[in-house]
């Protein structure tokens, strides 16, 4: 159904809506060939900003669809409730697809400590490269090697002090633990002793 039949404003609505989605699919699209994490989150926060004027748009679309359904009959109102659940559905599947790409980035910028140049600076290492010497590529590769091993020995500290973390915990619950076994092993002495002293209040009553 010609929604400007209807209202010229849902009408209206419903194009910019219809723009979005496809400005959405558009950019989820790019976004698949983008590898460079500095520009996947740029183009993710372009899309963002789209999906936040499309649940706008939606909201404006509800409330319009309210605003005239009085004078529709039910079978308009009804086509219109779809056409809402479907618009908010096809938002939901974007904002499902806008936190996996959001997980990936958040992993993909971890420190890989093997990783080798970002793209956009392949080309510049290729041009700089041709123009060293041979002592500048050895130098060059030399000092890589040493960032990468500092790299190493930081990656190692964390471990070692987690490690001792872990130590640290483990002691502390083992010490917990025999405490705990010497405060049972207390009362068991004091009960004993209350049975002692209750056994000789008996016999002492016996006299």
């Amino acid at each position: 159904m010609d929604l400007s039949s209807i209202s010229d404003d849902l009408a209206e609505i419903n194009g910019q809506i219809t723009d979005i989605f496809r400005a959405l699919s558009n950019g989820f699209q790019k976004l698949e060939k983008i590898k460079d994490v500095n520009r996947q989150s740029r183009q993710l926060e372009e899309l963002t900003d789209k999906m936040r004027e499309c649940k706008r748009l939606i909201k404006e679309f509800d409330r319009e669809v309210k605003d005239i359904e009085g004078r529709n009959d039910p079978e308009t109102n009804k086509m219109l409730s779809e056409k809402k659940q479907s618009m908010v559905k096809e938002l939901n599947s974007y904002v499902a697809l806008k936190k996996q790409h959001q997980t990936n980035l958040e992993n993909n910028k971890r420190v890989d400590l093997f990783d080798g140049p970002n793209e956009g600076f392949a080309e510049d290492n290729v041009l700089l490269a041709s123009s060293m010497t041979n002592q500048q590529l050895m130098d060059s590769g030399n000092r890589m090697m040493d960032e990468t091993d500092q790299a190493i020995e930081r990656s190692k500290q964390v471990v070692h002090e987690t490690i001792n973390v872990g130590t640290e915990t483990a002691a502390a619950l083992k010490a917990q633990t025999e405490q705990m076994s010497r405060i049972v092993n207390e009362l068991d002495s004091i009960h004993f002793s209350i049975k002692k002293a209750s056994q000789l209040v008996k016999e002492i009553g016996c006299y």
